[in-house]
């Protein structure tokens, strides 16, 4: 069971390192104001609630750019032997099931969406394509990422007698909830994203839209932390 070690231990940085690395950009921008030029300072202090700031806002200028994108890079490469090393545990117990390859698919797909939305932010094209291929890749990341989670976590539910002495299944189960949260969320949120503008019968969807996102992003890399805590450490 070596891969459970393995996923048991790369799902907790999977969440750590996207978290501290948005959260350091966020407190440059907004509060140690000395490193960075005077433009790109932002006074809304805690986007999570006030949606006053996106997450590429902060992380796409000097010295951001320098904590977020190495960050995703790493980030995505563990995605992708996460992806990997959950197929390995599946095949063990299931080598037949039906969602062992979907998982890997869509998992590295979302890592490779990661990385090209991580090296062009920051890049200065004026071009109405350019800004479309930006949104189309991160939506990628998203959806993928999301089809990804609700596949390993409808394969582990199939395992669950089979698994039932590596796991907490209380923990299982909230994965569950949190995957189910996200896909509603997304499916609500689309609408509201797609809206042209920032104005919608006097609601502010400027701001709706970055508070919505950094939400979002805190449920995604959730997962990676339950996950750490769902399997048990085996000797």
């Amino acid at each position: 069971m070596e891969q459970i070690n393995k996923v048991k231990s790369i799902s907790i940085w999977v969440f750590i390192i996207p978290f501290v690395a948005v959260n350091a950009c966020l407190i440059i921008t907004t509060q140690l104001h000395f490193l960075i030029e005077d433009q790109y300072r932002i006074f809304m202090p805690f986007p999570y609630i006030d949606g006053g700031v996106s997450i590429s806002r902060t992380a796409r200028y000097f010295p951001t750019y320098l904590i977020f994108k190495p960050a995703m890079f790493l980030t995505s490469f563990l995605l992708i032997i996460y992806w990997l090393n959950n197929r390995k545990i599946i095949k063990q117990f299931d080598e037949s099931n039906k969602y062992r390859d979907k998982i890997v698919y869509f998992g590295i797909a979302s890592a490779i969406a990661l990385i090209i939305h991580s090296i062009f932010l920051g890049v200065k094209f004026d071009n109405d394509f350019y800004k479309l291929f930006r949104r189309i890749i991160m939506f990628v990341f998203i959806i993928f990422e999301i089809v990804a989670q609700a596949y390993l976590v409808l394969a582990l539910y199939s395992l669950k007698n089979k698994i039932s002495k590596f796991i907490n299944l209380n923990v299982l189960k909230l994965k569950l909830f949190l995957v189910s949260i996200l896909i509603i969320v997304a499916v609500i949120s689309i609408p509201i994203i797609s809206l042209p503008g920032d104005d919608f019968y006097g609601i502010n969807l400027k701001y709706l839209k970055h508070a919505l996102e950094w939400d979002y992003f805190v449920g995604v890399i959730s997962f990676y932390l339950l996950t750490f805590f769902m399997w048990k450490k085996i000797n």
